[in-house]
């Protein structure tokens, strides 16, 4: 009686291990699962080819001069134009966290925050971007003028990154940034028929 007992509880036992075991590797392989796909999505947020790197390197310098264009706009005070001054603090709140993304898209990539064929050249030859006689003149005008004369240098220079990032939109590969340059080609082509309104009627 007690041989059978003994024999029931082994058998017991044996059972409980074996589903523990089944029961763990289950886990074990939906882990592995869950990772794996962690890390195909990773390697897939951080696929780009050239074409990423080259509209990252581009736009930042020029998304900073627009901030800077702004901020000189901005410290003119109250006298400029009102809705020239709504749209500089739009303009800021757009590109800032931009350029953050920018920065940390190409960290990621492992590529320079600027081009080698861009260090040490002047800015200025990008298309659009402002020169230093341009931006000496904002920064110089009357808050009466600078309104008028932010609006003229910014429909150009919007224009030219809505023409980068509608190339980015074609050739790109990365889908974060090609997802911006969508954003940027909307947002940027709607200021730019705003300020061409504004200009209109100044």
């Amino acid at each position: 009686m007690n041989t059978t007992i003994t024999r029931t509880l082994a058998a017991a036992a044996a059972l409980t291990i074996g589903l523990t075991l089944a029961g763990c590797s289950t886990n074990n392989a939906g882990s592995s699962d869950s990772s794996s796909s962690s890390a195909a999505s990773a390697a897939s947020a951080s696929a780009h080819n050239d074409q990423d790197v080259m509209f990252a390197q581009q736009m930042l310098p020029h998304h900073k001069q627009a901030v800077e264009m702004s901020d000189m706009l901005l410290a003119k005070g109250s006298d400029v134009d009102a809705d020239v001054v709504t749209l500089a603090k739009q303009i800021k709140a757009e590109q800032g966290p931009e350029m953050t993304s920018l920065t940390s898209w190409l960290k990621q990539w492992g590529e320079p925050t600027e081009a080698s064929s861009m260090s040490g050249m002047d800015h200025s030859s990008m298309s659009g971007m402002m020169s230093d006689s341009d931006m000496d003149a904002l920064d110089s005008a009357s808050p009466a003028d600078a309104g008028k004369l932010f609006l003229q240098q910014m429909v150009e220079h919007h224009t030219s990154a809505v023409d980068m990032a509608g190339t980015e939109v074609d050739k790109g590969k990365n889908t974060d940034a090609v997802a911006m340059a969508k954003s940027i080609v909307s947002s940027q082509t709607e200021q730019i028929n705003q300020m061409k309104d504004t200009l209109a009627s100044m």
